[in-house]
């Protein structure tokens, strides 16, 4: 059987508000309703998420992947159009601990007395490049500054007991590689620093014996490769890197696994593939957008069910097993979706998605 995990977004249902101030305060004002709130839909979504079968579950994340990480940094303020450095970039008094990670820790036990089992949990860090990114001026050592708080925080998060553990950190760039970046140039000291900065924080978690993965979007920098410290790449079912004759040979040199990305989580794009499948004759690419606009109405009032547009388990099995094949059951970690399930229309909708990956990694012998 291939293992399961997730990305970590999903939809959010409920007062976001009240959610994100609940955030803020958790861990000091513990009777505060808002800090409970927060905890429950925490406890609640990653218990969703075990039960729809995944079995590396990654903390539910609904808030913004960058913003909840700049707000841990002291020196950092946001301004019209992102972010500046207004002084010494230094991890914030008491703001180590992700929220996220310290309800999941805190109720350890309950998830344990309702599993029958350990669990094993999968954490994200967004990392220097994608944060860097928001920043309206960057200099060379961006990356080493924001680097090293990272790192403080990924320590901070690993945690380890009979009831459950972190068994794997990864650290989310989705914006490298998908423009050219003078900054990184090859050759440039700031490219240089980027590749420090990743191997610092993925040491870190190699260091406690937890499993690392890098998130991109894109593999034409092929910088990743270098990290010695990464063990695992993800990225989406396009990507140019699951058709190259040469990654199987650098996934064996390099000793690095990919993850199996088994189904498309833009829910555009899959209202987009229902369209064309189902569409006879063929639709012209300006009825197709016009009916995903339509669509997307229908589904908001309830006259469409968003479940048909999601890929079958049978779909998701023969992407894992083509992924098996090309590059061998021993280089492959995980099955999943391609990223997080934060555009899904409902969060209903998100949690079968995840249980079609979770029964379709199950149905793949190795």
């Amino acid at each position: 059987m291939v293992e399961s995990c997730d990305l970590g977004s999903l939809p959010f249902a409920g007062d976001f508000n009240k959610f994100l101030e609940g955030a803020n305060c958790y861990g000091y004002l513990t009777e505060d309703s808002r800090a409970q709130y927060f905890e429950e839909r925490i406890v609640e979504g990653f218990l969703h998420k075990m039960e729809a079968g995944i079995l590396f579950p990654n903390y539910p994340q609904f808030r913004d992947m960058s913003n909840m990480f700049l707000s841990m940094i002291d020196g950092v303020e946001k301004v019209k159009g992102g972010y500046m450095e207004t002084g010494l970039l230094s991890l914030r008094s008491g703001k180590g601990v992700l929220p996220e990670v310290e309800a999941i820790r805190t109720h350890s036990k309950d998830f344990y007395d309702k599993l029958g089992r350990a669990f094993k949990v999968r954490i994200c860090i967004t990392g220097p490049y994608t944060l860097a990114s928001q920043f309206l001026y960057k200099d060379k050592g961006i990356f080493s500054r924001l680097g090293g708080i990272l790192a403080q925080i990924l320590e901070s998060n690993i945690f380890s007991s009979k009831y459950g553990s972190v068994s794997l950190v990864a650290l989310d760039e989705p914006v490298f590689g998908l423009v050219d970046d003078p900054l990184i140039d090859r050759g440039s000291e700031a490219r240089e620093n980027l590749l420090k900065a990743w191997k610092l924080i993925l040491e870190k978690a190699s260091s406690e014996g937890v499993q690392t993965c890098l998130h991109i979007h894109n593999t034409r920098d092929e910088l990743f490769w270098e990290i010695k410290s990464l063990d695992i790449i993800e990225v989406h079912m396009n990507d140019p890197i699951y058709k190259a004759k040469r990654t199987k040979q650098l996934l064996e040199s390099t000793d690095k696994f990919l993850n199996a990305s088994i189904t498309v989580t833009d829910f555009d794009q899959l209202i987009r593939n229902y369209l064309v499948a189902s569409s006879q004759p063929k639709i012209s690419e300006t009825a197709i957008n016009e009916k995903i606009g339509e669509t997307w109405t229908d589904i908001k009032e309830e006259k469409v069910n968003p479940l048909i547009f999601l890929e079958s388990t049978d779909s998701m099995r023969k992407q894992l097993t083509k992924v098996i094949e090309n590059f061998g059951a021993n280089r492959i970690a995980y099955g999943e979706p391609e990223c997080g399930l934060k555009s899904f229309p409902t969060y209903e909708c998100a949690l079968e998605c995840l249980r079609r990956v979770a029964d379709a990694t199950k149905s793949v012998t190795v």
